[in-house]
């Protein structure tokens, strides 16, 4: 949510903000603005809408200076507008804020403020942070900053530029990501590092409530309490043609062809001829009384497949929990017990307040995310990177299917530990893990087609159903947000076998209902579910790798190699994927930038 950036050097500002602001557009933004420092002034031009409106009226009348703070806003406090939209000057135009996450006692603040005679232009929470710097402001904008951070609270990563220094940011952040970009001669900050991956590959991370001063020639570090502090840097292995759409006409069709090679990354070195390694990961499944996955949308989705993964074959109990309800439920998780937090971005606000709280009752927290020194890796005990590279698309496709490798990768170490699996069944399911990506390439070339034509005849549907048991509830469960996410059909997910409980009365003539039926053992229930819903006049395609079971009783079907069920959901994930993308293309939808929606949830 929200994007952040910042430049000082000797360049013109303005195009390298904009560049920046466009390479983060699949944050989500309803709103964008730029500031930029001279001599005499900070000079502020946003606007409602996407950044083509900002291009628009930056166009031949930019702000002149070399310094800059630029901002993609999705709305929360108060809706999108030109006056909501970032940055945002104190009273006196001294500072310029951009600010992405939640002030929670903003309506304290802004009442502190009020009585000391200051008034506001926008109904933001972020308009406080710029007030309270001015009032707090005696000549040294850091301790400005250090005062006003210990007067805040909740969630944020901020810019801020001071009217006195034309070439200075100061940065800081809890709980929302940002990073500082190291140039020759010119440094950055922003919310994601593909923002400033044209102009370098080296990266400064900083923790929880350091401040950050750059400029063109230096950044210094400060602690909370305003030691300077020295800190690694890291070298991005993203290059800008990871950002770029490579011939594609959508990010996300590039990166649902980007599968295979991304589960390539996750899986093979890490089978090895000894077993499976995970990197450093040391867990003795022997001393795990129970195991917990925490996560968010289609995390969570992927955290299904692994409970019914790691359940048949580690023989350990394993309950999944949507993060934004776990810390709130008085979950019962404690030293004996492993939480695994899953995320793509590593920065999901619910699921990092998840694994605090799992790691406050005493419990082990393992990370799998993609996303290297992210939030969530840098405080969990051991993480699993998936290497699904850069996903700039707002619908997770690579980022999804790679934590299912992940996770099976995990199952098979747990249960080979345990000594819940033989040796041949073991050695038959790494087999088969490691020869999935190959396999996987070969059925997206294949199965695009078929996706497109499903596409054409069934775009025009207002409602979807998606049904399945076992590992294929999951995958329905995906399939349902994939298609619901990007080309604004309502469709639902229900276990099979749940129709008959309620939801069979939406069925009726036409109904569009997605069977999914790769589980060997429920093929017959599963059958007797699509019947149900073909006698009440649904169109039913089917997705199955035995379609002489289900074929008669499917109006269409999407046929998947065959293997093991919980392999099989990575296949039926790339079909429904597909589905879902020719649907939003035969509708026009805004593909890569669903309405609504960001790619990163850094606020809950």
């Amino acid at each position: 949510m929200c994007g952040i950036v910042g430049y000082t050097g000797t360049q013109q500002a303005t195009p390298i903000l904009l560049d920046g602001l466009n390479r983060l557009e699949y944050r989500g933004y309803d709103s964008s603005g730029i500031a930029i420092v001279n001599d005499k002034e900070i000079e502020i031009m946003k606007i409602k809408g996407r950044l083509r409106e900002l291009e628009r009226i930056t166009e031949g009348v930019s702000p002149i200076g070399t310094t800059g703070i630029g901002h993609t806003r999705w709305a929360t406090h108060g809706g999108p507008s030109n006056e909501n939209a970032h940055p945002h000057y104190s009273r006196d135009k001294s500072f310029a804020v951009v600010h992405n996450g939640i002030i929670e006692n903003y309506l304290e603040m802004r009442d502190f403020l009020s009585e000391r005679g200051f008034s506001f232009r926008s109904e933001t929470d972020t308009e406080i942070v710029a007030m309270l710097l001015e009032y707090y402001y005696e000549g040294d904008v850091l301790d400005a900053i250090i005062k006003m951070r210990n007067k805040i609270k909740g969630s944020y990563a901020l810019g801020i530029v001071h009217r006195g220094e034309s070439d200075a940011i100061y940065a800081l952040r809890k709980d929302s990501p940002l990073v500082i970009g190291l140039g020759e001669g010119e440094n950055f900050i922003a919310s994601d590092i593909p923002a400033a991956l044209p102009y370098t590959r080296k990266f400064i991370i900083p923790d929880e409530n350091e401040i950050a001063l750059i400029t063109p020639d230096n950044v210094t570090i400060y602690n909370r309490n305003k030691e300077q502090i020295q800190k690694p840097v890291t070298i991005s292995d993203l290059s800008v043609a990871d950002a770029e759409k490579d011939g594609f006409p959508h990010f996300m069709l590039k990166e649902i062809h980007e599968q295979s090679g991304a589960i390539r990354k996750t899986v093979h070195d890490r089978i090895t001829p000894d077993g499976i390694r995970l990197d450093r990961i040391k867990l003795d499944g022997s001393k795990i009384r129970k195991i917990f996955v925490v996560a968010c949308g289609s995390a969570y989705h992927a955290g299904v497949v692994g409970k019914y993964f790691i359940e048949k074959y580690a023989r350990l109990e394993v309950e999944t929990d949507l993060a934004s309800e776990f810390r709130y439920r008085d979950p019962i998780v404690g030293p004996d017990c492993l939480t695994i937090i899953i995320s793509q971005s590593g920065e999901t606000a619910d699921s990092l307040a998840a694994l605090r709280e799992a790691k406050r009752r005493g419990s082990r927290v393992l990370a799998i995310v993609n996303v290297v020194d992210s939030s969530i890796a840098r405080e969990a005990d051991d993480v699993l990177y998936t290497r699904a590279g850069l996903e700039i698309a707002v619908a997770t496709t690579k980022g999804y299917t790679t934590q299912v490798a992940a996770l099976c990768l995990l199952g098979l170490k747990l249960a080979r530990d345990r000594e819940t699996i033989t040796q041949e069944l073991y050695d038959e399911l790494l087999y088969e893990l490691k020869q999935t990506p190959e396999t996987l390439a070969r059925f997206i070339d294949d199965v695009s087609n078929v996706a497109q034509h499903l596409a054409g005849k069934y775009y025009t549907a207002s409602d979807a159903y998606f049904i399945g048991r076992g590992y294929d509830w999951a995958a329905a469960l995906e399939g349902a947000l994939k298609l619901k996410e990007i080309s604004y059909i309502h469709a639902e997910a229900y276990a099979a076998g749940e129709l008959k409980h309620g939801t069979i009365s939406l069925i009726e003539k036409n109904s569009l209902v997605i069977g999914i039926a790769t589980e060997p053992t429920l093929l017959e229930k599963t059958l007797s579910n699509i019947k149900e819903v073909r006698s009440r006049g649904a169109a039913v395609i089917g997705i199955t790798d035995a379609p002489d079971s289900i074929g008669a009783e499917c109006d269409d079907l999407i046929v998947l190699p065959s293997g093991n069920s919980a392999f099989s959901s990575l296949f039926t994930a790339a079909a429904l994927q597909l589905f879902a993308y020719y649907i939003a293309a035969a509708r026009g939808g805004d593909i890569d930038k669903p309405r609504n929606l960001a790619k990163s949830v850094t606020v809950e």
